[in-house]
């Protein structure tokens, strides 16, 4: 079953995901860092990532908070890759949760840094945070959204193709 799941495939999934039209932050990114950090080689889990965020920048053009977004989501691999060994679901959502909150600092940073919007002190930095507060609320959904769909669907698919008659009992309660 784990080699149904293709690391080509997450990133064609990923990169379609990411150019159809969704909310401001709400991609499947994070979600796809995580999993491949839970079930992939430290190699795919890193790079999955930053290969589907370029082939999807290529269309969706490049702009100067690349090492910030692409920084952010080396960390939710590396997050993933702690939870290949911690993996329960209250961990999976804490996980989840510190990537969202991850990226929020890191590339709200970068906008106030290299973006030329704000004033380069602490009340610029501030109300370049508190600005980002309505795009937060839709990067935690996303990443809560795809992650669980992604760990959700590949756990029930090892379950049934694993241990079917188990999964079977429960639903038969």
């Amino acid at each position: 079953m784990k080699k149904l799941i293709n690391p080509v495939l997450i990133i064609a999934f990923a990169v379609i995901l990411r150019l159809v039209p969704h909310p401001p932050n709400f991609a499947p990114i994070a979600g796809m860092a995580l999993f491949g950090g839970i079930y992939y080689s430290k190699k795919y889990a890193l790079v999955i990532p930053l290969i589907a965020l370029f082939i999807s920048d290529l269309f969706l053009g490049f702009y100067n908070m690349m090492p910030f977004v692409y920084g952010s989501f080396l960390l939710t691999g590396l997050i993933g890759l702690w939870l290949k060994n911690h993996k329960d679901l209250k961990n999976i959502l804490m996980g989840t949760l510190l990537s969202s909150v991850l990226f929020f600092l890191i590339t709200n940073f970068g906008v106030w840094l290299a973006g030329g919007i704000y004033p380069k002190n602490a009340v610029g930095l501030s109300e370049c945070y508190i600005l980002a507060i309505p795009f937060f609320r839709n990067t935690v959904l996303g990443d809560l959204f795809f992650t669980g769909l992604f760990v959700g669907s590949y756990e029930l698919a090892l379950s049934l193709v694993y241990k079917p008659k188990k999964l079977l009992a429960l639903f038969n309660r």
